[in-house]
């Protein structure tokens, strides 16, 4: 089938579609943007930018995506926006290009973005994140897959969020997250396992304890982090979960510190 585009919609010349779009009123197309098959963008939303949609994706009223970088370094050229399959980007919802000519902020796949959230230039994420209603992060973020980033939360510039990790709700985040954490606060410090989110996972309960003991060793001893990973990697020596990994390797590569 075709693409659908309602007459009031207005699309560059140079856009292009794949089969099945479906563009409704008042959106804005522009010309460099590319958007995959069974694609949806809903009324008054907008494509702008070098933009780059995978299949299947759907875009809600008002949001915009692949508007230009707030980053006041930015020189010209021709910064990208990368997005995989099957992602919602609800109302309000912004997603910027990246800074420099030729490089690219990258959306994975199955990721949820609710009304108002912001993902920043430059910023790299994986798959089936969810973002919840205001949630914002800074440039040059880094988010694992499953991570959840609950409602007014702010992640700033620089950032990493480990795999299955969350950040609570309000919470102003500074430093790394690392794998299966759960931070909460301002500033944001982990406080827990995210013992819901490996639930809903099936993670197996050795799995489980085996992380608890990981967060108990770096959070509730008096261990520096040089001293935790020594320990961790020590005590789990052989573990039957390659989590534990994970998490040294995390730890190990954090700049910011964790949180």
């Amino acid at each position: 089938m075709g693409v659908e585009i309602h007459p009031s919609a207005q699309v560059e010349k140079g856009a292009e579609f794949g089969s099945n779009v479906v563009v409704e009123a008042f959106c804005h197309i522009g010309k460099m943007a590319k958007i995959g098959d069974a694609c949806v963008v809903r009324h008054h939303a907008s494509v702008e930018g070098n933009v780059v949609l995978g299949k299947e994706n759907e875009i809600f009223p008002y949001a915009l995506i692949g508007g230009l970088t707030h980053d006041l370094k930015f020189e010209g050229g021709n910064p990208g926006l990368e997005i995989g399959d099957n992602n919602i980007f609800r109302e309000y919802v912004t997603a910027h290009v990246a800074t420099k000519d030729q490089e690219n902020t990258k959306i994975g796949s199955a990721n949820v973005f609710l009304a108002y959230s912001h993902i920043a230039h430059d910023c790299q994420l994986g798959n089936q994140i969810v973002m919840s209603s205001h949630a914002a992060l800074g440039g040059h973020v880094e988010v694992a897959d499953h991570t959840n980033i609950g409602w007014g939360s702010g992640v700033h510039q620089f950032c990493r969020l480990g795999k299955y990790s969350m950040v609570s709700a309000c919470s102003k985040l500074v430093q790394d997250v690392p794998p299966f954490m759960l931070a909460d606060g301002s500033p944001a410090e982990v406080r827990s396992i995210n013992k819901v989110g490996l639930d809903r996972a099936n993670f197996s309960p050795e799995e489980v304890d085996e992380i608890k003991s990981v967060f108990k060793i770096f959070y509730r001893s008096s261990l520096n982090r040089s001293q935790a990973i020594e320990k961790v990697t020590k005590d789990f020596t052989g573990a039957s979960s390659a989590r534990i990994n994970e998490i040294i390797k995390f730890v190990e590569q954090s700049e910011r510190g964790i949180a």
